[in-house]
């Protein structure tokens, strides 16, 4: 009992250690009472908190006593964490989205942000935990789902099997094998409109070669973009001698072949309006041509 007593509290002031250095690194400020609000603990024990932290990292933080908190110095250094630009602007654009607080967060001084909405996508919590719930059990369900299939107009009851979830750039699917249809394929959560019963499990996930198989596309500036423009291009997406490969589910590949507009890129007049072209795009049209849903 001691034993896990002692990890969770080291876990507790491992987890306010490292607030404190995402404050300073992020905000360049902090107060003792950020500490107390954010974990509910004692001012005395942010104020050891703060301490141990400064044993850790003497050159990371100084008191300002005309503002009367601390800020981070000059020589300031992460110790404990690997600053995530990404893991940062996807906390803020899930605050400008109303999808969290900012106290769900460890962000204190939020700068001023907004996101391009995107229509909302009914998804219902309980129809998500079933399905959830059938995944973890591999259970087949009973599903009304409405298609937009001009030969079904109406919702139709069918029997899935799902094994797994996708995001396509806009919305979520449940990747599943239909037993009406007899293959694996994706089913859009919105589009679920009811779940009936549990049925018998259909094909497990080991047959969704379509899921399994990755295709490895391989990504280059648009040639006809100019050479200064081409290297700013391969330095936006991190490319390595101009070239960017991406393992991708091949399941997923025409959804990503329509979010980045890879499909137009040799019909647009404009090269900038399709910076990046495929590469490989003899065997990315094969692989989606190979596609079986």
């Amino acid at each position: 009992m001691t034993d896990e007593h002692d990890s969770k509290r080291r876990w507790g002031a491992d987890q306010r250690l490292e607030f404190i250095e995402f404050r300073l690194f992020w905000d360049g400020v902090l107060n003792r009472a950020d500490i107390t609000e954010r974990f509910s603990v004692s001012a005395a024990q942010a104020s050891a908190d703060l301490a141990l932290y400064k044993e850790l990292a003497p050159d990371n933080l100084e008191y300002d006593a005309s503002q009367k908190r601390f800020v981070a110095s000059p020589r300031f250094a992460p110790r404990l964490l690997i600053p995530n630009a990404d893991r940062y602007l996807v906390q803020l654009k899930a605050i400008a989205d109303k999808v969290i607080s900012v106290e769900d967060t460890s962000i204190g001084l939020v700068p001023v942000a907004d996101a391009m909405p995107v229509p909302h996508r009914r998804v219902d919590p309980l129809s998500l935990r079933r399905l959830m719930s059938s995944i973890r059990e591999r259970r087949g369900l009973n599903v009304l789902y409405h298609s937009m299939n001009a030969k079904r107009p109406l919702p139709v009851w069918r029997h899935i099997t799902p094994h797994a979830f996708g995001y396509d750039g806009l919305r979520w699917h449940v990747r599943a094998y239909c037993h009406l249809e007899d293959h694996f394929k994706d089913f859009i959560l919105s589009r679920i409109m009811e779940i009936g019963e549990n049925v018998e499990p259909g094909k497990c996930a080991d047959h969704d070669l379509d899921w399994n198989e990755v295709f490895d596309v391989v990504l280059e500036p648009n040639p006809r973009l100019a050479k200064a423009q081409q290297e700013t291009i391969a330095n936006d997406y991190e490319m390595e001698a101009g070239k960017l490969h991406m393992p991708i589910r091949r399941a997923l590949l025409y959804y990503f072949n329509k979010r980045l507009r890879l499909d137009v890129a040799d019909l647009v007049d404009d090269p900038k309006e399709a910076p990046i072209v495929v590469a490989n795009i003899d065997e990315f049209r094969r692989s989606l041509g190979a596609m079986k849903t």
